[in-house]
Parts: structure tokens; sequence; C-alpha cells
């Protein structure tokens, strides 16, 4: 049994949504027991289960709030909580679909970062008309240094080698322009700093070609990172709903997308952000997964699901010792 804490009060649509995506999680993975951390009240309707503990508090950080704030005032919050329980051994992951400034900040304040990490990076999965690809920095970090960004691109490399057994994943800078002169001063000066580096750096992308599958890792600030999710997500729900408005038009567009309606499912599966559940933050002393703020039930149990995964692969564990043996092999450049 793999243990999972989920905090109960994170999202958009928590409790309801984190309580039925729990549910689902249980019902389809039977190597988990799920720690649940949230009020009294809210946990009482929850099947008993010996799958099942329970963390009482009745402090939750909400979406607006300043993570620099509830860090001092709301230290029984169930973000914080959850997060003391995979710090004392007591799980092997975490979820949370809640504030994620406060997740960041609680994990860097109780786990701990990873030793030769300056700065932790959520890592999303995109799809890509290849292989999946990693986008790093997807939220953690709104303003960074070209030293920041580089390091996100040695994690995200480590992450794709080490856990997915991708070899020498090809590692490109998100720019305006594919020159090397291209960009701003941010760009500009990381450019030159996985230019002089041993990993496998493919140079600038632009937008349009993320998603081709040139390269296995795109790099970013968490400013940038996360509006390219958000972008990304809104147009593949857009494309989705103008074919649906599409195709009401005429009975032959309908009967064509009868046809075709395998083909669209699948489309569909693929760019949903939902089956990836959520993304794993890099950096920090244990396995933490970060989920969608509008995470749903099923969104959330595949944020488990995930959880999971890494816990079986002791994914904190192995990108530490990764980052260790980097670092050793002069896989750092000057700050």
């Amino acid at each position: 049994m793999f243990r999972i804490v989920v905090d109960v009060m994170g999202g958009d649509f928590a409790p309801e949504a984190i309580l039925r995506g729990a549910k689902l999680a249980l019902e389809n993975l039977p190597e988990v027991f799920l720690i649940l951390v949230g009020p009294k009240e809210v946990l009482k309707t929850f099947p008993n289960s010996k799958q099942v503990d329970f963390l009482f508090t009745e402090e939750y950080v909400r979406m607006d709030e300043s993570p620099g704030e509830v860090l001092k005032k709301k230290k029984r919050a169930s973000i914080f909580l959850g997060l003391e329980l995979l710090r004392d051994g007591v799980a092997d992951a975490f979820v949370s679909a809640g504030n994620s400034g406060a997740v960041v900040a609680g994990s860097i304040f109780i786990l701990g970062r990873i030793p030769g990490v300056r700065r932790p990076a959520i890592a999303t999965l995109l799809p890509t008309l290849k292989e999946p690809m990693v986008l790093i920095d997807a939220g953690a970090n709104v303003d960074s240094k070209a030293y920041d960004l580089y390091q996100f691109g040695l994690m995200a490399s480590l992450f794709l080698e080490t856990i997915w057994g991708r070899p020498k994943p090809r590692i490109a800078l998100l720019s305006i322009g594919e020159e090397s002169g291209k960009g701003n001063q941010l760009v500009k000066e990381t450019h030159k700093l996985f230019s002089t580096s041993k990993l496998n750096y493919y140079g600038n992308i632009e937008g349009r070609d993320i998603y081709k599958g040139l390269v296995d890792v795109v790099v970013c600030d968490g400013f940038i990172g996360n509006i390219c999710l958000k972008l990304s997500e809104g147009l593949a729900e857009t494309i989705l709903e103008m074919l649906k408005n599409e195709v009401k038009k005429s009975f032959l567009y309908l009967f064509g997308m009868y046809l075709s309606k395998g083909a669209l499912t699948s489309f569909k599966k693929r760019t949903d952000w939902r089956e990836y559940g959520g993304a794993p933050l890099l950096g920090v002393k244990g396995n933490v997964i970060i989920s969608h703020g509008k995470s749903d039930a099923y969104a959330i149990k595949n944020a488990i699901k995930q959880a999971l995964q890494f816990a079986k692969m002791d994914l904190y564990k192995k990108l530490e010792k990764a980052i260790e043996e980097s670092l050793l092999e002069g896989e750092k450049v000057e700050e």
C-alpha cells in the first residue's frame, strides 16, 4: 500500500469534487491508502474503509489568499498539515488542487529543497504530435533569473531521463524567435547558460512549435508558463465547442461527425488536461502533485493515480540522486 495525502479543501469545486475523486481512486486503485485532510463535518460523510484515514482540521487556504500570510496565520491549514505528514514519512505523496502558491511555499518551508536546487518548479506534461513533453515552469515562480531557468531545464531533463527512461531529452527555451539574438534579456542570458552546458540543448523555440514534438522539454518562467498552459487548455476546449456548434448546422455535418466519433474521442482524450491529473513540483524533498484549481472528480482521481505512480518510482529520491550526481559531474554553470 502507498499512502497518499489529499487536501480535501483545495480547488474551486472542493470539497465535493475532491471527495468524489477520492472515492473513484479507491474504486480503481487497490494499492492506494488515502489520508484525507479537512474539516470533520466534511469528512464524516465519506464512507469508512480500510484504505482511508482522516486528519481533521477546520483551517484551509482559500484560492485568493496570500501564501506568505497563510503560512504565518494558518499553520493548521489542510495544505500544511498534509505536507507535514509527507515530511514525517507518514505518507508517500501529497495531492492538492488548492492555492498553488501556498502549496509551493509550504513545500519549500515544510519539506525543504533538494540540495543544489535554488527554486522548485512545476513540470506539466503536454501532448504533442509525437510523445508528451514537459513544460517547466508552469507557475511556481512568477519572477525568475537566468540560472533558475537553467535549473528548471536540468530538473526536467533528469525527470524525463530518470523516471521515464527518455535518453538525453532535448531542451528548448521558449522565445519570440528561433534565432539566438531574439527574446528579452532573461531569455538571452538563459540561452547562453544552456549553450555552455552539457545538456542536450535544442535552442530557442517559438510558441507555435511547442506541440510539434520537436523537443522533450520547453523551459520558461512561471508567469509565461502558466499563461501558455491556460491558453492551451482554453484553445482545446474552444475547438471542440466550435465543432459541436458547426455540426448542428447541417445533417451531413452531423453524420460526418458521427462517422468520425472515434477520432474525435481520441483527440479529446489527448488534449484533456484532466487525463494528466496534476503536475509534480520538482526540486522539493517529497512527491508533491499540484492539480488544476478547476479539477473535477475525474481529474482528482487521475492526480491520485499520478501520485501513486511517482510514489512507486520514488520520484523525489531518484531526482535528488540524479541532481547530486549531475552537479558532481560538473553539470553546473556560473550563476
